[in-house]
């Protein structure tokens, strides 16, 4: 169970993103699926706007959390929810709050931001890519950078030294990101194998390479590299979750050595209705269905892309690129 230490951290307002399946016999979304057994005080938190949770988003999340806690999976006070159909960016012109972490027990509900998958756009043959405020194209396949619903349970976490950068007191300081492993199953069962998990929306943008012999994070030739932070809270990923160096140690604490559910939305079935709803001239509540309206509107139509279509064409990207040498980065003018 969560520690009693995380509760004053569990107070206020937290980021995630990630993998897919074939879009064959598909199931009709359920937007509409009732409230259930869902306790008052968290009720008070569905709803459509910033900062709230989708009905649909909630009644998943929580049925995947009881599932693996019956299974004896978890035993995490607490579990994550994400809704991809929702703006990266709110009216208010704050970062959206589409990413929640809820904690039953403590009667703690918080919402954050979270990148999505970015896609690729592989010139002369496809364009999958992800615009910067919302979400279109969502998939599995390998190298796709793509988001895919469902669910997940957290594994190990590891940590990788990422470069280093100069502090705002002008210091040079290591940054080390860690990178929980997601597992799923069904539709995401390949999340190991994409190396899809959770980490904090920070990267250093290595610019060149430091002479350290001895330091600890030195390569083979005894470089380290040196670069600026770069924090994309906001943006997209390579089909990971991102969260902000603010929420990063709550989750990071939540999650470490104590596994719990993370579900994502929408999965294959929903962009299946949500398209087929457009197509025909209704908006997805009138299908039983649900998106985001500001997204929708901005995007048109959701699209899945099931591995079996993107594979090949990645490969055909791939198999057209010349080979070119890898170069090392330059060595820094100034020590």
């Amino acid at each position: 169970m969560i520690a009693s230490r995380f509760l004053p951290a569990l107070a206020s307002g937290f980021l995630f993103v990630l993998a897919g399946c074939s879009v064959t016999d598909i199931a009709p979304s359920a937007a509409a699926e009732p409230q259930g057994n869902v306790p008052g005080w968290l009720a008070a938190h569905i709803g459509d706007e910033d900062g709230e949770i989708s009905d649909v988003v909630l009644q998943r999340a929580r049925a995947l959390y009881q599932r693996k806690t019956r299974e004896g999976r978890i035993d995490n006070g607490c579990y994550f929810a994400m809704d991809a159909t929702r703006p990266s960016v709110s009216p208010n012109g704050e970062r959206g709050r589409r990413f929640y972490m809820i904690c039953e027990g403590q009667h703690t509900f918080r919402a954050m931001s979270s990148g999505y998958g970015s896609g690729r756009k592989l010139a002369g043959v496809v364009d999958f890519s992800n615009g910067q405020q919302c979400a279109q194209n969502f998939g599995n396949a390998m190298d796709s950078s793509l988001t895919t619903g469902g669910g997940y349970v957290t594994a190990e976490t590891r940590d990788s030294f990422k470069g280093y950068h100069r502090s705002a007191s002008g210091k040079d300081v290591p940054f080390v990101r860690s990178f929980v492993q997601f597992e799923g199953e069904g539709a995401t069962a390949n999340a190991r194998e994409r190396v899809i998990g959770g980490h904090q929306a920070t990267l250093v943008r290595a610019q060149c390479r430091r002479l350290s012999p001895g330091d600890q994070y030195a390569d083979d030739e005894g470089y380290v590299a040196f670069g600026k932070l770069v924090d994309y809270a906001a943006g997209r990923s390579n089909g990971c979750t991102s969260w902000s160096a603010a929420e990063n140690d709550v989750i990071l604490s939540t999650v470490k050595n104590d596994p719990t559910t993370v579900y994502i939305y929408p999965e294959a079935r929903d962009i299946e209705a949500v398209s087929q709803a457009v197509a025909s001239g209704r908006s997805p509540s009138e299908a039983g269905s649900y998106w985001n309206a500001m997204c929708l509107k901005a995007i048109g139509k959701p699209r899945y892309w099931p591995a079996s279509t993107l594979k090949p064409l990645i490969a055909r990207f791939k198999a057209s690129q010349p080979v070119r040498p890898t170069a090392p980065l330059p060595i820094c003018s100034q020590p």
